[in-house]
Order: C-alpha cells, then structure tokens, then sequence
C-alpha cells in the first residue's frame, strides 16, 4: 500500500472467515481499504495413508467427513465458481492480479481467472503443494513458496520463487535476557524452564490428552504452559486443578487458556516449544528462534506436516515425534521433552538452524512480485 496508496484492494474469503477478516476494512493507509466479500468454497476430504479397509474401520468419519463432506464439498465449489465467474465476467470489475492463498477457498476463483485470462500469483506454505494449487500452478504468473527451492527445481520451474512465509513483525529472536522477564510476566519462575505446548487456535485433541497424561511428570523438571485451543478447551477444564493461584500470584508452575492473543511473547518465555507442524506457526517459530518439538498429524491430506517437520528434523533444525508414535506411548512425548530441557546446547544449535528458515522480508519480497506482475 505504501508503494502503491491508489491501489484498490479485494479480500475473497470462504463465508467462514468472513468475520473474521472484515477488520481488514479498516484504514490501512491515506484513503485504501480493503473491501472483504464472501465466496463459497467446497473442501475435497481424504486422509493420508489411509487403506481402503480403514474406510470401513473408521466408517463414522467415512460418512461423517469424506462422504456427506466431499457431497457439500463438490457443490461449495461449483457454486464459488459460478460467483467467481459471475463477477469476473464485466470487464471493468477484472483485476490486473490475483493472488491465491488458502488452498481449496481459491481454486473456484483461480479456474475463473484462468478462464477470463486474469494473470494470478500462488502462494504455497508447505513442503508439499496442497491440490488446489497442484491444479493452478501450472498456469500462475508466479509460484512463491514458503520453503526454500533448490537450484535444480528453480530452473526446471522458471515461475517459482522462495518468498517465505510472512509472519507478523512481532515474531522476531527473542534475546536470551529477555526470557526470565517474559517468563515473570505470565506468573512463571523466571528460573525454571518452560515448555508450552499448542495446537494452534482451534487446539488438538491429542496433544491435550498426552499432556493430561504426563503433566505429573512434567511438573517435576519444568513449568508448563498449555494452549488448549477453542474447539477442546472445555473437555481440558479439568487441568484447573493444577493451576493454583493465591492473591493474584501463581503458585504453581502450569498454566492453561483457551487462546493466548500474546503468542509471541509466550512461545518467546518458552524453552522448548511443542506443536504440530503446520507452516506458518513453523515459520512463526523460527522467526522466534526457538527450539521446537513438532507432533506432524499423518491424516492431513498429503501428509504435508509429516513433510514439513520431516524436512527440518533432517537439517537438524527441530526435533520430531509424529502423532501415531505419541498416541501409542505417550510416554515419548515426555521422555522427548526432558532430553530437550537437558540438552540446552542441542536447544541452542537447533534454534539457529531454524531461525535460518526465517525470512523477515517475506510480505515485502510478495508484495513486490504481485506489483510486478501487475
């Protein structure tokens, strides 16, 4: 916007979003908004490594999930491509660009754009590109991913380009001074290490139940910080119990919300950070300079977390334990954590090497590429 101030902007977004992103009509410089619409979009459902027996074994989500999903599925993206349609089809309302960011809410937009002839720019977060942008990339202006690209791939795609992740500019390497008073500020010992363990927004099942189960034995070499998440908060209410606090003071060395709104400066108070392997908190992380656990969940389509956090697991940059081996003994997940607290060395080397993953200049390198390309 500040190369750009006449620019006018619109944000499509899936009708379950909306809320959520119409703070973006705010004012973002001298007279630019942003205009949010809605666009229905229709998920495609599978589970990685699933068999064809599991089907029938897990046949709850089979019905549940994949079949009355992808039915619901097939129909959100035949009519998020008529809307797309319908609205490209004037010429005055085509953009010069389009950028496409959030998978399956973009691939209606993005055939309508190849229809009409409207130049657009990908972008792909994980290691391994999700279906709809299989299906795009081969006719997008420009490919930018998350992760760095070898030289090999860069020059048999000359549209690909490592951009990384952007990420807010409050996640940024947190110096080691500053720890103890970010632990003190969320009623921590600022002398004892802290683990905080998250699912992200909506939180895991697994991770809390595995947290339930070792948090006894956690408690005895760390302070713990849990992020349950909206969607498994109440059925981890339970926890409470070793939350004790007297006269505005905690007393005791775990803590549990709902939803921290502070994320940077807890996983900044954090020693060892667990959490499942999404990108952009992986990326999030990094530019925190942190050392982290990854817990991939396996049953995402693609297995993109398993690929993500396998990626960096073998550049020595964060250790890993998919979920499948941390359900069946969750004792690993423990025995994990405490190798980690007790190796502060191996902590540190692995925080660099993820913090080399981060790209500060990531909204600024996207930012460039779609005025170019417009």
């Amino acid at each position: 916007m500040k190369e750009k101030p006449r620019t006018k902007v619109e944000f499509w977004t899936d009708f379950k979003y909306y809320k959520n992103v119409t703070k973006l009509t705010t004012e973002l410089g001298v007279g630019v908004k942003i205009r949010v619409r809605r666009i229905l979009a229709g998920k495609f459902h599978r589970y990685s490594g699933w068999r064809f027996k599991d089907y029938f074994i897990h046949i709850e989500h089979t019905l549940k999930d994949i079949i009355w999903g992808n039915i619901k599925g097939f129909f959100g993206f035949i009519g998020g491509f008529l809307m797309s349609f319908f609205r490209l089809l004037p010429k005055a309302n085509r953009p010069n660009i389009i950028f496409l960011k959030g998978g399956f809410v973009c691939l209606p937009v993005g055939l309508a754009a190849r229809f009409f002839k409207i130049p657009y720019i990908i972008h792909e977060s994980d290691a391994v590109a999700g279906l709809a942008n299989r299906i795009l990339m081969k006719k997008a202006r420009k490919v930018a991913f998350g992760v760095p690209l070898s030289e090999e791939t860069l020059k048999e795609h000359p549209n690909f380009v490592w951009t990384g992740i952007p990420v807010g500019p409050e996640f940024k390497a947190v110096p080691a001074s500053r720890v103890p008073n970010l632990k003190k500020a969320f009623s921590f010992s600022p002398d004892k290490p802290l683990v905080v363990i998250t699912g992200g927004s909506q939180g895991s099942e697994n991770l809390n139940e595995t947290t339930r189960i070792i948090l006894p034995e956690l408690l005895k070499f760390t302070s713990v910080a849990l992020v349950a998440g909206r969607k498994h908060y109440e059925n981890m209410i339970d926890l409470k119990k070793y939350e004790n606090w007297d006269n505005a003071s905690l007393e005791s060395d775990f803590r549990m919300w709902e939803f921290n709104t502070t994320m940077n400066e807890l996983m900044g108070a954090a020693n060892v950070i667990v959490s499942r392997a999404g990108a952009t908190t992986i990326a999030e992380m990094a530019g925190l300079k942190k050392a982290v656990l990854l817990v991939p969940f396996e049953p995402l389509p693609g297995g993109h977390q398993v690929k993500n956090a396998e990626r960096l697991a073998e550049a020595g940059a964060v250790s890993m334990l998919k979920d499948s081996e941390m359900m069946k003994n969750p004792g690993k997940l423990l025995e994990e954590i405490r190798h980690l607290i007790k190796s502060p060395d191996l902590c540190t080397e692995m925080a660099n090497r993820l913090h080399e993953e981060a790209r500060a200049d990531a909204a600024r390198r996207l930012a460039e590429i779609i005025i170019e390309e417009a």
